[in-house]
């Protein structure tokens, strides 16, 4: 399933591009991890053609948020469990303590993991099926 939110344009980049401003949807309503008010401006795939000060429906796919929310939450956490575990097998091949061994295996595998973050971001600005889009015009303000 697919979440659709309203908004408005507040810019047209290029042929294909817009600028959004839209209200936050629950889920981030929820999370409450970004600090501001309530709205929220974002860069969608104009494909349709809206032009600035137009009311539009975007579209923003709901496998993409699940990936992305994995990518960010879940993958550092089982990365440093991964990275800790390995350094603790490390050190007990090594006849060592396995405590440091762990934080500093744990601590590698975080910054791996902020790594890949920042790559997967750069790689999902780039992909034009991550990107929200702008699927009707609801109103000619």
């Amino acid at each position: 399933m697919d979440k659709q939110q309203e908004g408005i344009v507040l810019e047209v980049v290029g042929n294909h591009l817009a600028k959004v401003k839209t209200s936050r949807h629950n889920d981030c309503e929820n999370c409450g991890a970004c600090p501001g008010n309530s709205a929220l401006v974002l860069e969608a795939r104009n494909d349709i053609g809206a032009k600035i000060g137009q009311r539009v429906a975007i579209e923003v796919k709901e496998v993409n948020m699940l990936k992305a929310a994995f990518i960010v939450y879940i993958l550092p956490l089982m990365l440093v469990f991964i990275g800790a575990v390995i350094g603790g097998s490390f050190a007990d091949h090594l006849n060592y303590q396995p405590l440091w061994f762990q934080v500093i295996g744990g601590t590698i595998a975080f910054i791996l993991s902020v790594v890949y973050i920042k790559f997967f971001d750069s790689a999902a600005r780039s992909d034009s099926k991550m990107q929200p889009m702008i699927v009707r015009i609801l109103s000619n303000d």
